[in-house]
This record gives C-alpha cells, sequence and structure tokens, in this order.
C-alpha cells in the first residue's frame, strides 16, 4: 500500500514536534517536508532535541511545496486563515488545521471544514477533504458531556480543568516559564474561554432542547503536559444508568475508556487516550476527563482524523504508552 505523503506547517513549536515524533513511527505515513519561516534550514534535532539520531531532516523555508497527499498546519490561531489565503494548494491535497481559526466558521475559500471529533463526527470525517481539529480543553470536556447530551440531560454544567504549561505554546511568557508555574496555580479566562464555542456548537449536535450551559473555569497547572477537567450537574437517574449511557455511546471508541476506579493525569499523559470517571451523591452528579493536551487534545487527534480520512485503522501509529513513572 502506497504511504500517505505528509506536509507540516508550522513544525517548530509543541504540536508541530509531536506530530513528526508520531508520523516518523506511522507505518503508512512518510514526511515530505516539514516547514517553519523562522527555523529555516536548521536541522529538526536542533528545536526537537530528542529526535537526535531520529531524522537529519532540516526545516524548509519560503513556498510550501505540493508533492504531498495531506498538510497539517500546525499555526497560531489566526495564522493558517492568513497562510491559506496567501498560499495556494491543489484541490486534492487534504488540510487538518490544528489552530482554532475553523473550527466555527467552516469556510477558506472554497475549501469546507468538517470539526474533528472522532466520537462525534467520524462518518464526516471519513469522507472529508477538510479537518478542523478541535481544541484541548473542548476534547476534554465534550467527551465528558456528550453522553449526557445524547439523553438531552445537560442543563447547568459547572465544570473546572487544569492543563499544563505546554497548552500555552512553546513561545515563553509571563505564565508559563519554570519560575513563575512552579508551586503556583492561576484560574484565568473564567466563563470566557475561547473553546466554550465550539463545546457548545458540538452539544447542540446531540441534545435536542437548548437548556444546556457550561460554565467553565480553566486553570494553570505547574506541570507540563495533560488536561484533567470535573463537569459538576443536577441529575435524578441513578448512577448504573448513566454509566450506561457513557459505555454505550463509547462502544466501538478505541481511545475513549470509561473507568470504575478513579483516574489521573499520568494514566494518560504520551497517549492518545481520555479517561472518564464518573461519581454521584444524592442528585449530584460529576464526570471527570483526563487526556493529553498534545496528544489527543491535539497532534494525536489530528493523526486519528488523518486515519480515518484515508481508509486507515483509526490507531495505527497511536497505541502509546503512558510513562507512569
Amino acid at each position: 500500500m502506497k504511504k500517505i505523503r505528509v506536509g507540516i506547517i508550522g513544525g517548530a513549536g509543541y504540536t508541530g514536534g509531536e506530530l513528526i515524533r508520531i508520523l516518523l513511527n506511522h507505518p503508512q505515513a512518510e514526511i515530505g517536508y516539514i516547514h517553519s519561516r523562522s527555523k529555516e534550514g536548521k536541522k529538526i534535532s536542533t528545536i526537537h532535541a530528542d529526535l537526535e539520531g531520529d531524522t537529519d531532516a532540516t526545516f524548509s523555508g519560503g513556498a510550501p511545496l505540493q508533492d504531498v497527499d495531506v498538510v497539517f498546519l500546525c499555526l497560531g490561531h489566526g495564522e493558517s486563515k492568513k497562510f491559506l489565503e496567501e498560499n495556494t494548494f491543489e484541490s486534492g491535497i487534504k488540510i487538518i488545521d490544528l489552530s482554532q481559526d475553523f473550527r466555527m466558521i467552516n469556510i477558506a475559500g472554497e475549501r469546507s471544514f468538517v470539526y474533528g471529533l472522532p466520537e462525534l463526527n467520524k462518518e464526516k470525517i471519513v469522507t472529508a477533504k477538510n479537518i478542523a481539529n478541535p481544541g484541548c480543553f473542548a476534547t476534554a470536556i465534550c467527551l465528558g458531556l456528550l453522553p449526557m447530551a445524547a439523553q438531552d440531560k445537560l442543563q447547568q454544567v459547572f465544570t473546572t480543568g487544569i492543563t499544563g504549561s505546554t497548552g500555552a505554546g512553546q513561545s515563553p511568557s509571563e505564565t508559563s516559564h519554570f519560575s513563575w508555574r512552579a508551586n503556583n496555580i492561576q484560574a484565568y479566562k473564567s466563563l470566557q474561554h475561547q473553546h466554550l464555542h465550539e463545546i457548545g456548537q458540538s452539544i447542540q449536535q446531540l441534545q435536542k432542547n437548548n437548556e444546556a450551559q457550561i460554565n467553565f473555569v480553566p486553570w494553570r497547572g505547574d506541570f507540563t503536559r495533560g488536561i484533567f477537567c470535573s463537569s459538576q450537574m443536577n441529575i435524578n437517574e441513578e448512577l448504573p444508568v448513566i454509566k450506561k449511557w457513557f459505555t454505550d455511546f463509547y462502544a466501538g471508541q478505541p481511545f475513549v475508556h470509561v473507568s470504575d476506579d478513579a483516574i489521573s493525569l499520568k494514566q494518560v499523559v504520551n497517549t492518545n487516550k481520555v479517561l472518564i470517571q464518573i461519581e454521584k451523591q444524592g442528585d449530584q452528579l460529576v464526570v471527570h476527563s483526563t487526556l493529553d493536551n498534545l496528544l489527543k487534545g491535539a497532534s494525536g487527534q489530528a493523526v486519528q482524523n488523518m486515519n480515518l480520512m484515508f481508509g486507515l485503522e483509526e490507531t495505527m501509529g497511536l497505541k502509546l504508552k503512558a510513562n507512569y513513572f
């Protein structure tokens, strides 16, 4: 079987680095080029030091090459739209965008984008030419809520979520460098995080009424990677009934696992997995969900979408194990 030839735009950042690591070991993919305007001509391993010995490739610059089957856009928010306005790709080349540019407004010229959450839109992804890869918090929160939405049970939901410093990108900022993050936690963008729009959009695909209101407070954590979310809501149904909603909804979804035991961040870091745990006291339900923000929350999910688009096994190249200790 002919391998999928891949181009990466914006390969110097965290999501670009994770994508390179996955694709170097993907049995049905080969990297055609890794583009970076700021690192042109430099060896990949000088930026992503853990790839020393794995590749001698260098970053390309200037106009992107055309000789590929799919292009991943690992650019900052607002940059993907601008890039596609300034650069034209042949119509047969598929695009997977990891920014938020096409998650809500899904048109770029003649290209229309499908929201790439496989557990919600798998049938559309299989036939899609262009994918808007979901946000990390959006993925974690949605996968904790979609089975409830399918039962029309979401009303007032109160969600807290904590994320590692890699969620802020590779460029240093006031709240991402070590001396600020170490032994420190901070709430930010309370009740106004940008991922709320795509969370609402996904819930509305399943919930027939318009009663769901997600109140989300995100936190910056003092660790590098991973997301842990807890969503609390009022519900009358018994816990075994609710658990069955979840297990039935995610039957056949290889990366989502509903656990009877307490879940933790270390179980999912460096994997494409999502773990979900459900607890109930009285009429109060709490749904915990956790994932790696750079993998299932970004590059791993992007490769999962690529696999589906090209008719490959969904898990190909993504059977990654957490390094728990």
